[in-house]
Parts: structure tokens; sequence; C-alpha cells
């Protein structure tokens, strides 16, 4: 067997030490949004529109529903007064549904307000060094003494000198309601445990079983589902009522629990709904190359994620885990980033450096649990981090990140037939190849791709469907950065393709057109686009924008229409290049290179020396001695001729209304 290929790291850095570039005001006027996703916890700190609509306008772009705590039909207002406050700024917002799971919690008596929320008022107090007992008789009293646990299994996964973690749901690192307990007895129906500090427990509490091996995986898993029968029943409930873009499945330990939630979703007719592993526990790490193979995005979960990791190895497992998911272009999202601003309106200084490194690895999500979900400052917190992700997103080193992708890329992880293999090398000369034309350019560019050499022992495996996209995307990040754009623009029906730009974190927003299209339901059809649209503001860059449904996603007008909004919203300028990519009638990929004219109304034409600069900007070769020749060439491109030069190139391209595209190959099939 073929030896696993194992990715390199990243680093980040600054080309010098110049504090200037660092010291500057963030740009407020024609800014586009943070390229970093923004998600909130609903609760009753942000339940009410009035609240949720300045929520979007500070930059929200997904909402949680916690199913842990509070019944269906609070969620169900949650989400009336979601779809009201979306309506109110004409703003989209994903949802994600974040599930119980194998949450392990102490019975508790609790009360509900006037809006339907639960709460519980009764404060238990523990002393340091008192007794502790932990018991599955659900009937007993919950008392400082005596706390009942809802799995009845729980005292067969303990051991003498284990240390259990008992804190409020949603905790944070700055709350004083948690406490470790130390195993001192074991019985059958009781865990007897030893405080090791003095705490003030309120809310609804949680238990965590802390791994008792610092090499490895010991510890006894509970046999609870992945999805619990309340889980089940709201997930449905929800979904038949609302659109919902994401389940998050907590405690997500495998591969096989991922492929059981998408069962489930599509038993109900929820097929588009993606699903996201939430990664809390060490034995999520040991499977995390499968999890992210078999989820559509990561939730890296700290709270409980650094019970069960040793505080020291947290920060280079986050990078690691980051570092993954950039490579194998699925969305991460970090938890817990501002405990502090629950109760203050300012972060500490180490809790803003955290969000910026995260933001500098290359996260593409912040989530925001307790400290919108019950805080004091749900608005002030939102826009305090939208603020530190762009601070870090102005100094983020995009070539590096470039670099380091295409370069993983080209090593390609894994083999659809074995994972164990690797696919092909896709080769750098590849990525300037790949501009297609509208006749075809691209055709012609997988062509003599198709001939490139393979590596290590899958010599002969067919090049995928994927690594032509992850050629092309590249193709036209690159192309961005070389002609000074100012803009990406990516007309899509499914978002595979933005969504493989977006991996590639180009210095420029990416501006997503997402075209509706006809979807077959049984006998009947039905228009697919919007969910496309909200996924996509789960992923770091994409800017999604619903088009008119159209046959084609290569329309002229609407990448007319793309640039007047941006010229709208002030995210380009006059003379400012856009750079397009889309596909035309005949299913080809296409980039195209697009300016801004003089007086900001729109697209301007193209002269002939002009489309030249920009072709060779692009990264085409045209050889000196064409040089002269090349203008009359150009004008012949852009009528739509092809034109046959020396050396035995020939340009292919076409240009409508001052959309240029072009590509240059030799006739024995390399490209250039």
């Amino acid at each position: 067997m073929a030896q696993r290929h194992i990715t390199k790291a990243k680093c980040h850095f600054f080309m010098n030490n110049d504090f200037s570039q660092v010291l500057t005001s963030l740009p407020r006027e024609g800014a586009a949004p943070a390229k970093t996703k923004i998600v909130i916890t609903v609760g009753p700190a942000c339940q009410t529109v009035e609240k949720l609509v300045a929520l979007l306008e500070a930059g929200v772009t997904c909402a949680r529903i916690d199913l842990t705590w509070a019944p269906i039909e609070y969620h169900r207002r949650s989400l009336l007064n979601l779809q009201e406050a979306m309506r109110r700024t004409k703003r989209l917002c994903a949802v994600m549904l974040d599930t119980l799971g194998r949450e392990l919690m102490i019975k508790r008596k609790y009360g509900v307000d006037e809006n339907g929320w639960p709460g519980i008022f009764e404060q238990l107090r523990i002393t340091k060094g008192q007794k502790v007992t932990i018991t599955t008789d659900t009937s007993a009293a919950c008392t400082n003494e005596v706390l009942p646990i809802t799995y009845p299994k729980f005292p067969a996964m303990c051991e003498v000198g284990d240390s259990i973690f008992l804190g409020r749901y949603l905790a944070t690192g700055a709350d004083e309601s948690s406490v470790y307990l130390t195993v001192t007895e074991v019985t059958p129906t009781e865990v007897i445990c030893e405080a090791a500090s003095d705490a003030v427990l309120d809310g609804l509490l949680m238990v965590f079983h802390t791994e008792r091996s610092n090499e490895s995986l010991s510890n006894l898993q509970n046999d609870l589902p992945a999805l619990t029968d309340f889980d089940k029943q709201a997930i449905a409930t929800l979904c038949k009522e609302f659109e919902v873009d994401f389940v998050s499945l907590s405690y997500c330990r495998s591969a096989e629990d991922a492929m059981e939630c998408r069962d489930f979703l599509a038993s109900i007719g929820a097929e588009q709904t993606k699903v996201i592993a939430k990664c809390e526990t060490r034995q999520s790490l040991f499977n995390f190359r499968a999890l992210v193979d078999a989820a559509d995005a990561i939730i890296i979960s700290r709270g409980n994620l650094g019970l069960d990791v040793v505080p020291e190895k947290m920060a280079m497992i986050q990078k690691a885990m980051i570092s993954t998911c950039a490579i194998l272009g699925k969305p991460s999202i970090i938890t817990r980033v501002v405990d502090t601003m629950i109760r203050t309106p300012r972060p500490t200084r180490a809790e803003a450096t955290d969000i910026a490194n995260a933001v500098l690895d290359g996260v593409d999500a912040i989530m925001l649990g307790a400290e919108t979900y019950r805080g004091n400052y749900a608005l002030e917190t939102v826009q305090t981090v939208v603020d530190i992700c762009r601070a870090a997103e102005e100094v983020f080193d995009h070539n590096n990140h470039f670099d380091h992708l295409h370069a993983e890329s080209e090593y390609f992880l894994g083999s659809d037939e074995d994972p164990e293999l690797p696919r092909h090398k896709l080769g750098r000369t590849i990525s300037h190849a790949s501009m297609g034309s509208d006749h075809g350019g691209l055709h012609h560019s997988m062509a003599s791709m198709a001939n490139l050499p393979r590596v290590g022992s899958n010599m002969n495996a067919p090049i995928t469907y994927t690594a032509k996209l992850e050629s092309v995307a590249a193709s036209a990040v690159k192309s961005a950065d070389k002609v000074g754009a100012k803009l990406m623009v990516v007309v899509t029906h499914t978002g595979t393709t933005a969504s493989m730009v977006a991996k590639y974190r180009p210095a420029v927003p990416v501006m997503t057109l997402v075209v509706p299209y006809l979807k077959r339901d049984g006998l009947r059809w039905k228009l697919e686009g919007r969910s496309t649209a909200r996924q996509a503001l789960l992923t770091s860059g994409l800017l999604p924008m619903l088009a008119a449904p159209s046959p084609s996603v290569a329309g002229e007008s609407l990448i007319e229409e793309a640039v007047q909004l941006a010229l709208g919203n002030g995210w380009v300028a006059p003379n400012d290049h856009v750079v397009v990519l889309s596909r035309s009638a005949m299913d080809e990929f296409m980039v195209k290179i697009v300016s801004v004219d003089e007086q900001g109304l729109g697209i301007k034409r193209i002269r002939p020396k002009s489309l030249l600069d920009m072709l060779k900007a692009a990264g085409h070769c045209i050889p000196e001695e064409e040089e002269e020749e090349a203008p009359k060439a150009a004008v012949r491109i852009a009528s739509g001729r092809p034109t046959l030069g020396r050396g035995n190139s020939v340009l292919h391209g076409k240009r409508n209304d001052g959309l240029v595209v072009a590509t240059a190959e030799a006739a024995n099939g390399t490209s250039h």
C-alpha cells in the first residue's frame, strides 16, 4: 500500500516589521463586509425582531438554534422573528440547528418565563473537598450533595481517579459556575466524587467525563445515539416549516455519525440541508480526516474539546484542524472566543489576539454562544468580533496561503477508489492554461491536462472533476492577483465553484451569483438556489447574491448587473478590474477579466492594446516576435475569429461589451 501523504503545515508572516501596516485605521466607507463569517446563538438575549435586525446589520451571517434547551415552540418563534428581521434588512442569513446528541445532563426542576424560555432559579453551592454523589436515580432531588444524571450507564464509564467536569451548559472559561470533581468511589448506580474547588452552580448543568489517558483513547464512551428522539422530532418539525441550511451534529465521533444524520435528513425530505460535524472530544480528533471528508463543515468546539485535551496542546490542535479543513476545502468554525463579553462591553487583550490568530490561520467563521445566547452585550460582541476579523484580514498573507494550498493540491489527497492512494499531480503550469474562452478554451486545456504524468501508485487513475475545478479556481484567484483586481465574481448553481475559489483565500471579496435552477421532485419541479446562497454565508470571503433564473450561468447581462451592484456598494471604482468565473451554455468554464469604465457606470470596452496587456498580466505567454502582430490578433480575438500566429500558437477569444475571454495554446497540446 502506498505511503500516506502527510500534509505540510503553513505559517503566516508579515513581509516586514513596518508598524505603519498595522497602525492604520480600518476603512469604513465602501469597504466590503468582513470575509470571516459570524454565527450567533439565538436565545433570550437576542430573540426579538429588533435585536436580530441590529445583529444582521452588524454583520451576522448565520443564526444557530440550540435544540439542547427550550421547547420546539420557542425555537419556532425565534425562526419566525429571524424571517422578519431578514425581510426588514433585506439580508440573507443561514439557519443552523444544533442538536442535543450525546450530551450528559443533570436533571433539575425548572420554570418557564412569559416567553416560553425555561429557567432554573435554584443555585447549588459546592465547597472545596466536599463529597458530591452523581446518581442514576432520576427520582432523587437535586441538592448540593446529590446530582441525578440523565444517563443510566454513567457509573460504568468511570474509574477511581477520573476527572469529571460539572458546569453550566454553554459555560465559559470566565464563569465561576463550574467545578472539577475527582472520582473516589464507583458503585453500580453512583459515582462518588470530591470537589476540587468552590463553585456556585446555576442554570442547566452538563457533565463531561474527561479522557484519563494523555496518549490514547481509553475512556469507555457512552452508547447514546448521534441524534436523540427529541433531535429528530425538532429537526423534522422545523424543517417542515422553515428552510434549514445546516444541522450541527453535537459530539460527532465518526463519519458514520454524519452519514446517519444525512440519511435522516433525506428521509424527511431535507436533502438540501448540510451536515456539520461538531468536534468536541478527543475521539473526534482520532477520526478527524474521515469526519472532514464525510461532513460539509467542521465546528471546532473549543469549550468541550478543551476539557478533553491538555491546555498546552490546544493551540496546535486548533491550527492543525483549520489547516486540514483548508486543504480539503471544508469550512471551519471555532467557538468560545470572547467569553468575558457576556458581562463586559470589551474583550480582553488575549481574546482579541485569539480571534486575530484564528483568522490568520484561515478559519472561515466565528461562532458566538453564551455571548449572544444570554449575554448582556450581544450587539457590541458582534461589532467587536467583526472589527477584529477585518483587521486581521487586512494583513492576511494571501500569497503564502495560495502557495501552500496549491502545493498540497498538486498531490491532491486521496483517490475516489482508495483514499490511501494519491489522485494526480495538478502541476503549477496548468493554472494559467485554465483560462477558458467562449469557444471552448477549457476543453483544450483539460485535454492537454489529461496527458500529465501521475504520481504514486495510482498512475492510471482518471482525472476527477474536482481536480479540474481545483485548477480553474486556482487560475481565477491567481489571475485576480496578477491584474490587481478589486473583486471576483463567481456565477454558480450549486456553490461548489465558489467554495473552491474561497478555499484559496483571494485577497479580494468573492461575489457569488447563485443562479436558481429547476430540480425534479417526483412528478413536480421546484426551484433550487436560495439554500445555496445562504449556505455560502458560512464560507470565508463569499458574498452570495441571488440572481434571476437563467438557462445559462454565463449571461453577459448578469455580469453587467453584478458590476453595477458592486459599484453601488462601493466595492469597485472606475477603471478597476473584476475577474469573473462562470460557465457557458456548452458547460465550459470561463475566466474573464472585466474593467469598470471611467465614469463608473458599468463595464468598459477593451482596446486591443489593453487586451494584450491584460493577457500578459494574467500570465499568458506571447512571444516577443508576435508583439507587432498581437494588436491585430487582439482585434480578431475581440470579434470572435480565431487567429493563427507564429510559433504554431492559436488564440481563441471573444469580446462582448468589454468582457474579455482568451486562452493561448500550442498546436501540439502544450498549454502556455
